[in-house]
């Protein structure tokens, strides 16, 4: 776990930090639908599972700015910012209707992601109890799908929830609207570190994913 301690005097949201961490404390909440129509369909082309193409990239993402991957020593005082975060991400286990925590590791090549968590969930899958991450690390942001609905607004409630920093994003089952499928996707972040616009720009940063990642796989295919 490698992290570097941000001087809160030089920090670029040092007067944002200190509202929201001392007088106003809260997280923030956003849904939208983002379209998925040529993730799914690629992911269909080539025998892929869908959710774990989209958790790779939305792991992508998470990795993509400082602002996602902040955290708050209380002890020490410390803002901090992880050099990486991982996704905890979750097994349903229909006979039970239980969950159990998958803690997969971010790759940053998409082979070595999708190989490795698709051999977390078999293990998941095969394990139907709730295992808490045996290395207690903080560099993990939550990570779960909704299949079961295609919902229009989804909100977190933490009790204390300021006091933790890990961005929690959620999303549901695609529908078709006018012809594209698009999915709901909710984003909870504290607001010390994250305003509407670092929320927002989590959604746009992921359509921008999904059209980079698919040029790229379609380059490859070409070569």
């Amino acid at each position: 776990m490698a992290y570097r301690v941000i001087d809160k005097e030089t920090y670029y949201r040092k007067d944002v930090f200190r509202r929201f961490s001392e007088d106003c404390k809260c997280s923030l909440s956003m849904t939208a639908r983002i379209d998925v129509t040529d993730l799914v369909a690629w992911s269909k082309a080539t025998g892929t599972k869908f959710y774990l193409n989209f958790l790779y990239l939305l792991t992508r993402v998470m990795n993509a700015r400082e602002d996602y991957r902040m955290d708050y020593f209380y002890k020490t005082g410390e803002l901090v910012v992880y050099d990486v975060i991982h996704p905890t991400h979750y097994c349903f286990h229909p006979e039970t209707e239980t969950c159990t925590p998958v803690y997969s590791l971010y790759y940053e090549d998409y082979a070595a992601f999708y190989d490795h968590a698709a051999a977390d969930l078999d293990w998941a899958k095969a394990h139907p109890v709730y295992i808490r991450e045996a290395t207690k690390e903080p560099n993990r942001f939550d990570a779960s799908y909704i299949p079961w609905v295609s919902y229009d607004a989804l909100h977190m409630e933490l009790p204390d929830g300021y006091l933790y920093f890990a961005p929690i994003v959620n999303w549901g089952a695609y529908r078709e609207e006018e012809g594209r499928l698009r999915m709901p996707v909710s984003v909870r972040m504290n607001h010390a570190v994250a305003d509407g616009y670092l929320v927002a720009r989590v959604f746009r940063l992921l359509e921008q994913e999904m059209k980079a990642f698919l040029q790229e796989r379609t380059r490859e295919n070409k070569a």
